[in-house]
């Protein structure tokens, strides 16, 4: 199972929310930079961005931050947060992000992401299926859609899409445990599916219960940044299963 931190930016500040709320934040670092490279240098090989300011409807405020970090570090970056143009996506890709990753835009034009997946490919995308008692939420999770999770997975897989991640948004900057029943329904559901965790994880512990369950990553933020999580635990993890 593959550890990726995740690095939420608020004008250009590492932060975190509680439930997605942009009232509840709370500023870790002003240096996403110096953050990434302490990832990676456990060997950490992946990073989850989220630009904030564009998930709440600012245009693309932290690309240079995504810039600075890609060129100071090798991680092979996600970063999501309010793309809705193709001109986003050249732009998010020239920054150095490896993948977008994508919620709102799957839901409100579907025709246009599926354009995107056929123009770019599959792989440089990951959705996330971000819930709330199996409904999608959108919008920064301030949007109910009505669909079901397994519903909308089936459709990223019927595009192509081989993995996604999955928030249970009662669960996450929580730090009460991870939504490890959904994620084996879902895994039971769709076997062959990479299955990526994120939300609610609170210690070590938690991810050897993904890991168990069948996901193959897990993002981790506030665990990490509250030291809840050590970097030295997970550089442990990363080399006992190479």
């Amino acid at each position: 199972m593959e550890i990726i931190p995740a690095i939420d930016i608020i004008d250009g500040k590492c932060v975190r929310l509680k439930k997605g709320d942009f009232d509840k934040k709370v500023i870790y670092h002003n240096d996403p930079v110096e953050v990434a490279k302490s990832f990676e240098a456990v060997g950490i090989k992946r990073l989850h961005i989220v630009d904030l300011d564009g998930a709440k409807g600012q245009p693309l405020k932290n690309i240079k931050t995504l810039e600075s970090i890609s060129k100071n570090t090798s991680l092979v970056i996600d970063f999501g947060g309010g793309l809705k143009t193709t001109n986003d996506l050249h732009s998010v890709f020239n920054a150095g992000a490896a993948m977008v990753s994508v919620g709102s835009v799957t839901v409100k034009d579907p025709d246009l992401f599926s354009q995107w997946v056929i123009d770019f490919g599959a792989d440089q995308f990951l959705p996330g299926a971000d819930v709330l008692h199996k409904k999608i939420k959108i919008h920064g999770w301030k949007e109910d859609t009505g669909i079901d999770v397994f519903d909308f997975i089936k459709r990223m897989m019927g595009l192509g899409i081989s993995r996604l991640f999955c928030t249970d948004i009662s669960k996450d900057g929580m730090m009460q445990g991870p939504a490890t029943d959904l994620y084996k329904e879902i895994l039971t559901k769709f076997p062959v599916l990479h299955l990526i965790a994120s939300g609610g994880i609170s210690c070590f512990e938690d991810l050897l219960l993904l890991q168990d369950a069948g996901c193959n990553g897990a993002i981790i933020g506030k665990a990490i940044y509250e030291k809840k999580i050590s970097l030295e635990q997970i550089e442990d993890f990363i080399l006992k299963n190479k």
